[in-house]
């Protein structure tokens, strides 16, 4: 079976191409280059020096590929969109579904692909011709949440390599084979930011307007640089800690006003950060809509978090509610609610409109 990896210049791709080959597939590396930089901030060049590197030492064929353009219109104007509406976006999910399981599957074809694989920590269960996106083995790495919007044309052309290997082994295979990428650091972040401070980069896409930091009580307590600079709960960067009158404990970022300009913080962390339940839209379902429209089950509502459990009601194709069986903290409109039974199956996700307590 001919199989086209993305090979992104890691660890975990690399490895994924070496599994492949070791299967006995005709494997070919295929390196994206989604963004496009003057200073030299993005890592592109290096990373693709490394995927030079593995892919000579597995002795497969690599090729690159530009998809700064798709990248640009696809996943960062939705990005700059999401800011200016005073959201917090997570690329990476849009970045799977627009590029990665997009123009990177046309070309793989192009290339004579029955199938394409990433170095996802992830697992895909086929089932009376449908496909499920599960948890991997390793669930310390487990990226199914970032996988959340895949359809099931997506999910039946690709393979996940590294489904049922942990980290440490994926790193012990990379080691054995000497590979560049067996001690390289894990990439985080998004690439067109790098190792640039975060606010001065969106500066130069969005124009900040400062304005007043609020307490609960309506005392202005500082200035703010912009409300696309700050997330909720955020306790970081806010520079108001040596304010008189406090009481001493850390201020977090409770509500962005955006009508008004105006930055809503509380001095500790008290109840104003937590929520009863959540409004999502742009619903996808894996792999399909459920039957009932009401059923409990687990749910993250950012990346890392332990599971949560939820009653989730749907409202219409799009739409859901999420009622909590335990009060969330920080929940940030912008960032995607995914869904698992208690199996690990991942059911599917969509984008956080708002959070809501009971009563209210």
């Amino acid at each position: 079976m001919r199989i086209v990896v993305g090979i992104s210049g890691g660890v975990d791709s690399s490895v994924a191409a070496y599994l492949l080959k070791k299967q006995g597939h005709d494997v070919i590396g295929l390196f994206m280059i989604n963004w496009e930089e003057k200073d030299g901030s993005c890592t592109a060049e290096a990373d693709y020096e490394d995927v030079k590197r593995v892919c000579n030492k597995i002795g497969i064929p690599y090729f690159s590929v530009n998809y700064a353009k798709e990248y640009y219109q696809r996943v960062f104007s939705y990005f700059l969109e999401e800011y200016k509406k005073g959201r917090t976006p997570n690329p990476d999910v849009l970045c799977n579904r627009e590029v990665k399981f997009g123009p990177f599957l046309e070309q793989a074809y192009k290339l004579g692909a029955d199938m394409i694989a990433t170095g996802h920590y992830a697992k895909k269960i086929e089932k009376d011709g449908k496909y499920y996106l599960a948890k991997a083995d390793d669930l310390n790495k487990d990226q199914s949440y970032f996988l959340n919007q895949l359809n099931q044309k997506q999910l039946a052309s690709v393979v996940f390599p590294l489904a049922e290997i942990d980290k440490p082994k994926v790193r012990e295979i990379a080691r054995e084979l000497e590979l560049s990428t067996a001690d390289k650091k894990d990439s985080t972040g998004i690439c067109f930011i790098g190792e640039r401070n975060f606010k001065k980069f969106l500066q130069e896409y969005l124009p900040a307007q400062k304005g007043k930091i609020l307490d609960l009580q309506g005392n202005e307590v500082g200035q703010h640089d912009g409300l696309m600079y700050y997330t909720l709960g955020q306790r970081k960067g806010l520079n108001i800690g040596g304010k008189k009158g406090g009481n001493g404990e850390r201020w977090f970022v409770i509500s962005k006003d955006l009508e008004n300009n105006i930055l809503h913080v509380s001095q500790g962390e008290g109840e104003e950060l937590f929520s009863d339940g959540l409004y999502a839209s742009g619903m996808n379902w894996i792999p399909e809509k459920p039957s009932q429209d009401k059923f409990e089950c687990f749910a993250k509502f950012r990346y890392r978090q332990p599971d949560q459990k939820v009653s989730v009601t749907i409202l219409n194709d799009k739409e859901i509610r999420v009622d909590f069986a335990e009060r969330q903290r920080a929940i940030t409109p912008g960032q995607f609610v995914v869904l698992y039974d208690e199996k690990g199956l991942c059911l599917g996700g969509g984008t956080i409109d708002k959070s809501f307590n009971l009563g209210e």
